[in-house]
């Protein structure tokens, strides 16, 4: 269920809002002051923000520029104010729709949910655009080819990164050096499997607490390596 906040001074307003908001089956909060609405709105659970331009204690100006600096969610602008002028800065700023007053609460409403259904129509394609594995502060961008631990960026050459993509992507399972060759290097190991030992032992440099006691790439002794899950 999305949770919806108006930030809204004009009590009368926000309730009707709120009233025709939880009929559609939204959670609905109100701020009537500007400064308390900008503290409740970059909160992690809003979802959508209906916002007053004219305020007590900030104006919709400001609380929208701070918003859109440190979050990624549809913005609702509303106001008596019909001029072009705040139209463009209010879209300029980040608003992603400006609704003049006095406006019918049905067509809130249907923005509301129109807005809502595209940013998680954008959010789906986003995280559908990169191959992304991740474990106990272990991120692989397979698409960026990137690898992060505990948000650290390391660099992985090709060979390092192909590896470690390719166990984590079969976690649980145990590879001998010689599937681990094959599979990585496209060609029998013919007496080269050591070349797998030590690009397994550059990538626990990178991505292990204590090499010796590793989390993420077991030694299965006397057959190979297996990543944890």
């Amino acid at each position: 269920m999305s949770r919806i906040l108006i930030i809204e001074d004009e009590t009368s307003i926000a309730d009707l809002e709120r009233d025709y908001l939880e009929l559609s089956g939204f959670t609905v909060e109100i701020e009537n002051d500007g400064k308390k609405g900008l503290e409740r709105a970059l909160q992690k659970d809003i979802d959508l923000l209906i916002l007053d331009l004219m305020l007590p204690g900030e104006n919709g100006f400001e609380i929208c520029r701070i918003v859109r600096e440190k979050k990624n969610i549809p913005i609702i602008m509303v106001s008596a104010r019909k001029d072009d002028i705040d139209k463009i800065r209010g879209l300029g700023l980040g608003a992603d729709d400006y609704m003049t007053k006095p406006f019918s609460p049905s067509e809130l409403v249907a923005r509301v949910k129109a807005h809502l259904a595209r940013y998680e129509r954008l959010l789906n394609i986003n995280m559908q655009a990169n191959d992304i594995i991740e474990i106990r502060g272990l991120k692989i961008d397979r698409t960026a080819r990137r690898v992060w631990i505990d948000g650290v960026e390391k660099a992985f050459t090709t060979k390092e990164f192909d590896l470690l993509s390719y166990l984590a992507q079969n976690p649980d399972h145990v590879f001998t050096k010689d599937e681990l060759f094959r599979e990585i290097w496209d060609m029998d190991s013919i007496g080269e499997i050591a070349t797998v030992t030590v690009h397994i032992k550059k990538i626990r440099e990178k991505i292990e607490k204590n090499s010796a006691k590793p989390e993420y790439i077991e030694t299965i002794w006397g057959v190979g390596y297996r990543f944890k899950r």
